[in-house]
């Protein structure tokens, strides 16, 4: 199994330093690397892999993740599946309550299409989902989603979650199927008692948990807290970024996405200037100082951004950079860079295999 046999790629140039600027260029192998390491981990574990394509939105991947052994792909919103399942994928969770009369009909068109399952935290987006279960003709398959630390959505209490798997139980046009949830890192084991009490109180009422969904590439490599867990989704780690080598998920060669940038102006010797700002990285700083570093040129960070400037501080490297120069970024969050981009280019080497449409860039509705 060959991960190029899953690309089409469009010709941009032979050589990286013939690219035009700026762009997220992926090292192929580095990617190989990542998604065979952690699909045989899962598959050693016994968890079913599904991974979380919004990191990288790309089919070509979402069908060798499969092709590698996941179970199927996560997503998060509607257009991401209707992207993926244009693409041929089959199996998917969307991990987003889904809300409105559309957006409702869409789902139900998808369930017609391939096999869907979904989430819900609260009555009203289960009554929904129901609507569009009967619309699709079809039953959706719902896990309760359950807050057990992140402090996002989810059900509050263990009681909560087995009260809302019964409200599925009594809503035609669906089924209860599980529990999902996305653990803050660091708490698998309260995490696990959490879920372990809402299964057993499903159970008492006569309902079986068939899945227990949990996630996140910080914590992806521990080992804690993982027994009752059936499903895991991780997505940051098919390329990895600064904010997992700060979370000890990887290190800088684990990092295949990097943004090629050109240096356009050097004012000063402390300061230069890429045409990489706001709309090409991300403001995303999730505690780290800096919005990405230059790591070829000893970590130099990027301290200030722009619409289309980028702050590199350079005031201790040397030799300094030249007008004209290209510094390649490694991002704080790569997911969302993903998402800014029509395409994105993949490489070997110093060799460009050729560009890729990201083919669900914008699908945030």
């Amino acid at each position: 199994m060959d991960i190029l046999d899953y690309f089409t790629f469009e010709p941009v140039g032979a050589r990286i330093d013939e690219l035009e600027t700026p762009v997220p260029i992926i090292d192929i192998d580095i990617v190989d690397r990542n998604l065979k390491r952690f699909q045989e981990r899962c598959d050693k574990l016994g968890i079913a892999n599904w991974p979380h394509i919004k990191t990288h939105k790309l089919v070509p991947l979402a069908r060798y993740q499969v092709a590698l052994g996941a179970k199927g792909i996560t997503v998060q919103k509607l257009g991401e599946a209707e992207a993926m399942a244009d693409g041929g994928i089959e199996d998917m969770l969307l991990t987003f309550n889904i809300l409105g009369a559309s957006k409702l009909k869409r789902l139900a068109a998808l369930v017609r299409r391939v096999n869907m399952t979904v989430v819900a935290d609260n009555p009203v987006v289960i009554h929904g989902l129901g609507e569009a279960g009967r619309d699709a003709g079809k039953d959706i398959g719902v896990l309760v989603e359950c807050d057990t630390g992140a402090r996002r959505n989810g059900a509050q209490t263990p009681a909560e979650a087995a009260a809302l798997a019964k409200e599925i139980a009594d809503t035609p046009g669906v089924v209860y199927k599980g529990l999902m949830t996305y653990p803050a890192p660091g708490t698998r084991l309260s995490t696990e008692a959490f879920l372990t009490e809402a299964r057993d109180l499903i159970a008492k009422a006569g309902q079986e948990t068939e899945i227990v969904s949990v996630g996140g590439s910080p914590d992806m490599w521990k080992d804690e807290g993982l027994d009752l867990a059936t499903q895991y989704r991780a997505g940051t780690y098919v390329y990895f970024d600064r904010a997992l080598i700060k979370a000890g998920a990887c290190t800088f060669d684990d990092c295949a996405l990097s943004v090629l940038t050109t240096i356009v102006s050097v004012p000063t010797p402390d300061r230069a200037l890429i045409d990489a700002g706001s709309k090409a990285l991300t403001m995303d700083l999730l505690g780290l100082e800096g919005y990405g570093v230059v790591h070829a040129m000893g970590d130099a960070p990027i301290y200030g951004l722009n619409e289309e400037h980028g702050y590199l501080d350079i005031s201790k490297v040397d030799p300094k950079p030249a007008v004209g120069d290209l510094v390649r970024v490694t991002p704080n969050h790569v997911c969302p860079v993903s998402n800014l981009y029509d395409r994105v280019v993949f490489h070997r080497g110093d060799t460009v295999l050729g560009a890729v449409k990201v083919d669900a860039r914008g699908a945030v509705q």
